[in-house]
């Protein structure tokens, strides 16, 4: 074989153990229940319970922020995330966390969040003007 062939063949070797490994990293959508079955990273998409309590303390802790959420199959969790409450955590439509279970509450490392549109919130309605078109002369 020639070297050229040989090298060919290692460099498509080499990628698809990247695309292999890619995909088995990559993480899925799913919902607390299914959280609590497995161990592999999730991605779970609610809505914030705005009844319960949220804590974050950056006097005490900047780093620690806890709140409830509701998945989209209406499962309630405790929801603790190692970083800084995002700016209008609390006008958010819906949020998105990637994490896995621990104990009795979901440890998120990152939150999405579906803020309300900035251009539904004040409609203008416009109406067309139509001049007189006898003029007079």
């Amino acid at each position: 074989m020639k070297k050229s062939s040989i090298i060919g063949m290692i460099i498509i070797a080499i990628a698809i153990g990247v695309i292999v490994s890619t995909y088995a990293d990559s993480s899925t959508y799913g919902s607390f229940s299914e959280a609590k079955e497995t161990q592999k990273e999730l991605h779970i998409v609610g809505k914030l319970n705005k009844s319960k309590e949220m804590v974050y303390n950056p006097q005490q802790d900047a780093n620690y922020f806890s709140f409830y959420m509701i998945d989209n199959k209406g499962k309630e969790c405790k929801v603790e995330f190692t970083g800084t409450k995002p700016q209008d955590f609390e006008k958010s439509e819906q949020i998105v966390l990637t994490g896995q279970m621990s104990g009795g509450s979901f440890q998120a490392n990152k939150i999405l969040m579906k803020c309300p549109s900035k251009y539904t919130q004040d409609k203008i309605e416009v109406t067309e003007f139509k001049a007189n078109k006898q003029a007079n002369i």
